[in-house]
C-alpha cells in the first residue's frame, strides 16, 4: 500500500515523532508501526461487533427453542404419569396385578410357594433315598460296605477299649497296693520321726556320737574307753560312757563317767542325773555332755567344776569339733590323778593354772565363734543387700531397654518417673 501526500494531523502522532527525530531515531519506522497496529485495533473492534450480532442472534433463538422445548416437554410428562399410572397403579396397574399374581402369599401359582412346594417334595425324596441307603443291606446300596465297616470298627474300638479299661483296673489295683504299703512305711517313718522327736531315737544318735569321740580321745591317752548305755550297772542304767584311766596298760587308776543328753535340764535335775552316774557306773567323776550351749542346765555354764566331781560341757562336732569334749576329758582326767593318793607328786598349782588358761583360751574361742556367727550374719546381711542391689540394677538396665526401644520405633516411652539419687548411687 503506497500513500503519497498523506498529512496526518494527529497530536499524539506529531508529538511522537518528534520526540524520536530528537533521539535520533527513524520516524518512518514509527509511523508504520501505528498504521499497522491501529489496523489490528480496527479489525478487532470489527470483529467484536460481528460476534455481537451473532450472541444476539443464539440468544432469541434459544429463548424460541426453549419456549418450544417447555411445551412438549409437559405434554411428554403427562403422556408418562397417565401410562405409568395404567402400569403401576394400586388398582388397576397391569404390573400390580401381574406382581400380586405371581408373588403374593393367597395366590396358589404365587413363585414362592411353588418353590416351597418343589424344594418339599424334593427333600421328602432325599429323605427316603437316605433312609434306604442307611437301612439297606443290599450289595447295590453303596453304603452297605461303609455300614459294615463302621460296625466292625466300633466294636474293635470296645474290644480294646475293655482291654485298656481292664489293664487299667489291674494297674488301679497295683498302684491301691502300692498306695497302702506306702502309707504303713510313712506312719512307720512318722512314728520313728515322733520317737527321735520325744528324745528316744534322738538321743541315741547323739549317745553314739559322743561314744565316738571319746573313745577316739581315750585311745590318744591310752586309757581305755566303753559304752554302756545299754548295760545296767549297780543299781541303773545311767551313764553311757565310762573310760578308766590308763585301762589299756594295767588296771584303771580311776573312772570317769560321761551322760550324753539332747535334752535340756534344770540344774538340780542335771546334778542329780551325775550323782546318780556315779554311783550306779562307780566313777570318781561325771561329765555332763549336751549337744550345744542352748542344752546346758539352767544357772550353770560349761567346762566348770561343779561339787568338786561334776562338769558340764557342749559337745557340737559340726561348729567346734570335738575341742570342748577334750578339754572337759583332760579336766576331768586331771582331777581324778590328783585325787589319788600316788599322785602326791602332781603339781597342783601348776594343773590348776593350765586348766585357768586352757579355760581362757576356751572361752576365747567362744567369743572368737561369736564374732564369726555375727560375721557370717553380716555377711549374710551384705548378700542380701548385694541381691538387692543387683535386682535394682537389673530394673534399670531394663528401663534403658524399654526406652532404647521405644526410641528405635518411635514410640513414646512414656511418663517414667525420674530415677531416687539412692538408686543412682545403687546403681554407681
Amino acid at each position: 500500500m503506497v500513500a503519497d501526500g498523506l498529512v496526518i494531523d494527529d497530536e499524539c502522532a506529531v508529538r511522537l515523532v518528534r520526540e524520536r527525530e530528537e533521539h535520533g531515531e527513524d520516524p518512518v519506522r514509527l509511523l508504520l508501526d501505528a498504521i499497522g497496529i491501529g489496523a489490528r485495533v480496527l479489525d478487532r473492534e470489527s470483529a467484536g461487533a460481528n460476534a455481537d450480532f451473532v450472541r444476539a442472534e443464539l440468544e432469541k433463538v434459544t429463548h424460541e427453542f426453549e419456549h418450544v422445548l417447555q411445551s412438549r416437554t409437559g405434554e411428554v410428562s403427562e403422556q408418562l404419569a397417565r401410562k405409568v399410572d395404567e402400569a403401576f397403579g394400586a388398582e388397576s396397574g397391569h404390573v400390580t396385578k401381574a406382581i400380586q399374581r405371581h408373588f403374593s402369599d393367597d395366590s396358589s401359582v404365587a413363585v414362592q410357594n411353588r418353590v416351597r412346594q418343589v424344594v418339599t417334595e424334593a427333600l421328602g425324596q432325599v429323605q427316603q433315598s437316605l433312609v434306604q441307603q442307611f437301612s439297606s443291606a443290599d450289595a447295590k446300596n453303596p453304603l452297605a460296605e461303609f455300614k459294615q465297616g463302621v460296625v466292625r470298627q466300633v466294636h474293635a474300638a470296645a474290644a480294646e477299649q475293655g482291654k485298656s479299661l481292664r489293664a487299667l483296673d489291674e494297674r488301679m489295683a497295683n498302684m491301691q497296693q502300692e498306695i497302702a504299703a506306702l502309707r504303713v512305711e510313712r506312719e512307720k517313718l512318722a512314728e520313728i520321726e515322733a520317737e527321735r522327736e520325744r528324745g528316744t531315737a534322738k538321743g541315741r544318735t547323739f549317745e553314739e556320737e559322743v561314744a565316738a569321740a571319746i573313745d577316739h580321745i581315750a585311745t590318744l591317752q591310752g586309757d581305755d574307753s566303753e559304752a554302756v548305755g545299754d548295760f545296767a550297772g549297780a543299781t541303773g542304767k545311767t551313764g553311757d560312757v565310762v573310760v578308766g584311766i590308763e585301762g589299756c596298760s594295767g588296771p584303771p587308776r580311776g573312772r570317769i563317767v560321761f551322760e550324753a543328753k539332747n535334752s535340756k535340764k534344770s540344774r538340780p535335775d542335771a546334778l542329780r542325773e551325775l550323782d546318780r552316774a556315779l554311783e550306779q557306773r562307780d566313777a570318781d567323776f561325771a561329765v555332763l555332755v549336751v549337744p550345744n550351749e542352748e542344752k546346758v542346765p539352767a544357772k550353770m555354764r560349761p567346762l566348770r567344776e561343779y561339787n568338786g566331781d561334776k562338769l558340764i560341757v557342749a559337745f557340737d562336732p559340726e561348729t567346734e569339733g570335738t575341742i570342748a569334749l577334750e578339754l572337759a576329758y583332760s579336766l576331768a582326767r586331771a582331777r581324778v590323778l590328783m585325787q589319788r593318793s600316788e599322785s602326791e607328786g602332781i603339781d597342783a598349782s601348776a594343773v590348776h593354772d593350765t586348766v585357768e588358761r586352757a579355760l581362757n583360751a576356751m572361752e576365747m574361742v567362744r567369743t572368737i565363734k561369736s564374732t564369726l556367727k555375727g560375721a557370717t550374719t553380716n555377711i549374710e546381711k551384705a548378700r542380701s543387700a548385694i541381691d538387692a542391689m543387683a535386682g535394682q540394677v537389673r530394673a534399670h538396665l531394663e528401663q534403658v531397654d524399654e526406652l532404647v526401644r521405644a526410641g528405635e520405633t518411635g514410640e513414646p516411652g512414656g511418663d517414667e518417673a525420674e530415677p531416687e539419687p539412692e538408686s543412682q548411687s545403687t546403681l554407681i
